[in-house]
């Protein structure tokens, strides 16, 4: 994960030298978990916040088209996650090394963050009738892959929990909620579009 992958090297006095990021390390198949414990890179661990990764990546894709307030919003969530994937890139034996540590950890502030979102939009919005098609706008599109990833991600994180457990519960419910947001906000951005083109066709 590109997060935790050390570019420099400080020699005693402090002075940073550059290191590649081809480190070679993980030629043979496996990687390294946050305080260097190697782990097969098809782990259900490893898996599940490289699809969290992925969900950012997306993320900022749509985040990069999307109107200001939403860019705001997106960025908050895509800090939120950089937390929790940090979390999940730690195994369970080092957690408390990891909290004792102070690195980022998601928050229930993040979930209620989502929550009231969610209830905000759901007022404005008129209601769903049946699936939806992405590509009514760009940044619906980008937010609609992003919700797909999230829900695979999601499940990465349940099947973690299964084959390993010590999973906060938090975490997944953060999931869940964000791919109820994110399709909100596809909904929303492509209701905008539909009504920018009426106007200009008036």
């Amino acid at each position: 994960m590109a997060v935790h992958r050390r570019a420099w090297k400080y020699d005693l006095i402090g002075y940073g030298c550059w290191m590649s990021i081809a480190t070679r390390t993980g030629d043979g198949g496996t990687t390294a978990l946050m305080y260097g414990r190697r782990v097969p890179k098809d782990s259900s661990r490893v898996k599940a916040y490289g699809e969290v990764d992925e969900l950012n990546a997306c993320l900022g894709l749509a985040r990069a088209e999307a109107e200001q307030r939403d860019k705001v919003l997106l960025e908050k969530i895509q800090k939120a996650l950089v937390g929790l994937m940090g979390e999940l890139a730690v195994a369970p034996e080092d957690l408390t090394r990891y909290e004792a540590d102070g690195y980022a950890q998601l928050k229930e502030e993040d979930l209620a963050l989502l929550d009231r979102e969610i209830d905000v939009m759901e007022k404005v919005l008129p209601n769903a009738k049946g699936w939806s098609t992405p590509g009514g706008s760009l940044t619906g599109a980008a937010l609609a892959l992003a919700r797909t990833v999230c829900r695979r991600a999601e499940r990465g994180v349940w099947k973690l929990e299964s084959k390993e457990g010590k999973v906060r519960n938090l975490i997944p419910k953060y999931l869940n909620r964000l791919s109820d947001l994110l399709w909100l906000l596809e909904r929303s951005s492509d209701t905008k579009k539909t009504k920018s083109k009426k106007i200009r066709k008036s």
